[in-house]
Order: structure tokens, then C-alpha cells, then sequence
């Protein structure tokens, strides 16, 4: 298979459960979306941003970091220096290991203020957001029960649309930064979509396999099993001794938007397998 193919079989495996309607979604882009966002990240040595965390229960769900602690450690093997935006409590769980960047804005000039600070600052070669929460067409931010969470979320958005280098967006609902790029196929969908857009939009039945499936196409150009040393296990246990939960249950376990852990291990595997697969054509 050429990278076209190996990029569309991921587009499709990321989607295959559909819990909520992100084949919908996946038909709404241009095939080949996943090949053209990791692109942006090969051979990149420069700043990486990476937005994540969405408030549930008082904390911070274990879909989103997960996937952004993953690609964090993959961009520092291939060389760049990433750094994981966040607000709190999910930036106090992650800085005695991570590079953190923390987040303050509650409101939406005061949050454009912080993006610019910190993107003249720091330069990034990309933003990349994973499960950020994203605004909606009335400058608020809903779960997807449909309750406004404005109060809870610190904002991302501004990195988004004010980043002078490419963007990148991962959801799985509809709701979350990256998703205004279809806004018109989240009109059947029963979510308040945000209107946030991005250059490269991916979508999963859980973001944190959107993640993974960019260190995918990154080891399929590096000739290197990048996802064999992931760690998913270890990142859930790590996110759950620091107080995370499920986005689905609100209950701290080993656990992703309510599917079991094994869920999300097949799916690492299934593209170790398309790699390791295509390495041989």
C-alpha cells in the first residue's frame, strides 16, 4: 500500500465502532486527511503545541491526554519539542513529567491575549488540538449532554485560530476544537458543535486513537514500530492515579469514553498490523 492507502485504512478503522456518528463525520473530509496532518509533523524539530483536556466531574476526562502524552513522547524521539497546553488540574497532574504550558483565560479576549503571548513566544510549527473543548455558535462550551461547561473550561481555541503554522484538530463528537470544518454534516448529529475549524481535522470514536493514529503514519515513514512502546496501559494508570475519570462514566477507571481498555489496545494493534503490512509492499 502507498501512503494514500495505509492514511484512508486508519481514517476507516478509526471510526469502525461509530458510537457517535464520526462516520458521518469521516464522510464530510477529504480522504487522506490523517496522511496530510501527520505530514505537517515529519521531520518537524521545531515547537509543538498540543491542547487537551475536557472538563468532567470536577476533573479532567482520560480521553484527550492520553492521546497527547503519547504523540507527546514520539515527537521528542523524532526530535521536536512539544508541549502540552492545559488547564488546571490536568496541567498540575502532568508537570513533574511533561513540558506544560498552563492555561488561565476564562473569556474569550482575555484567552486571544494568552494564545498571542504564547505563540510569539514560543513559535510553534504546529498546534495540535485533542479533545479540547470547542466554542459554539453563541461563545460557549457544552458537553454532550448539551450542558453549558463554560465555567469549567480554560480555552484552546485562540491557539487554534490565530497560529501562524498548520493546525491540527482530533474529535470524537462533535463538540470539540477542529469540528466548524464541518459544520454543516454536525447538523444531523444531536450536539451543540463548536464552530472552531482547523487546517486538518481528524476524527475517531475516541480521540486519543486519533492521536495514535498520527504516530502511526509517523512510523510508517520512519520504518520505526513507534506504537509498540506507547504504553496506553501505563498512560490510563498514570492519568487515574492523578485523580482522571471516564468522559462517559465519570468513574476513575482504566476506561475511554466507556469502552474497556482492550478496546483501545486492539485498535493500536490493528495499525501496527496496516504498518508493519504496507512496510512490505
Amino acid at each position: 500500500m502507498n501512503d494514500l492507502q495505509v492514511s484512508t485504512s486508519i481514517e476507516q478503522l478509526l471510526v469502525a465502532r461509530n458510537p457517535r456518528q464520526m462516520q458521518r463525520a469521516r464522510d464530510a473530509l477529504q480522504p487522506g486527511y490523517l496522511l496530510r496532518a501527520a505530514a505537517h509533523l515529519r521531520r518537524l524539530r521545531g515547537t509543538v503545541i498540543i491542547g487537551t483536556g475536557f472538563p468532567v466531574a470536577g476533573t479532567f476526562e482520560t480521553d484527550g491526554p492520553v492521546g497527547a502524552m503519547a504523540l507527546y513522547r514520539t515527537l521528542e524521539v523524532l526530535g521536536a519539542r512539544p508541549v502540552i497546553a492545559c488547564g488546571n488540574p490536568l496541567s498540575g497532574a502532568l508537570r513533574a513529567d511533561f513540558e506544560v504550558l498552563e492555561l488561565y483565560a476564562r473569556d474569550l479576549p482575555a484567552a486571544q491575549a494568552e494564545a498571542d503571548g504564547h505563540l510569539g513566544d514560543l513559535q510553534p510549527q504546529a498546534v495540535i488540538a485533542i479533545e479540547s473543548p470547542g466554542l459554539a455558535a453563541d461563545g460557549r462550551y457544552y458537553n454532550m449532554r448539551g450542558d453549558d461547561i463554560s465555567a469549567l473550561c480554560t480555552m484552546f481555541d485562540p491557539f487554534i485560530s490565530r497560529a501562524n503554522c498548520p493546525t491540527i484538530a482530533i474529535g470524537d463528537g462533535g463538540n470539540e476544537i477542529g469540528m466548524g470544518k464541518i459544520g454543516a454534516a454536525l447538523a444531523v448529529i444531536d450536539i451543540r458543535p463548536s464552530v472552531t475549524g482547523c487546517d486538518e481535522l481528524l476524527v475517531a470514536d475516541v480521540s486519543n486513537w486519533g492521536a495514535y493514529g498520527l504516530i502511526a503514519l509517523l512510523a510508517f515513514w520512519e520504518r520505526r514500530d513507534l506504537l509498540a512502546n506507547v504504553g496506553h496501559v501505563t498512560l490510563l494508570e498514570y492519568l487515574s492515579a492523578r485523580g482522571s475519570v471516564d468522559g462517559v462514566t465519570g468513574a476513575n477507571t482504566l476506561t475511554e469514553d466507556g469502552l474497556s481498555v482492550e478496546e483501545g489496545l486492539r485498535v493500536i494493534e490493528q495499525m501496527r498490523q496496516l504498518t508493519r503490512f504496507s512496510l512490505r509492499q
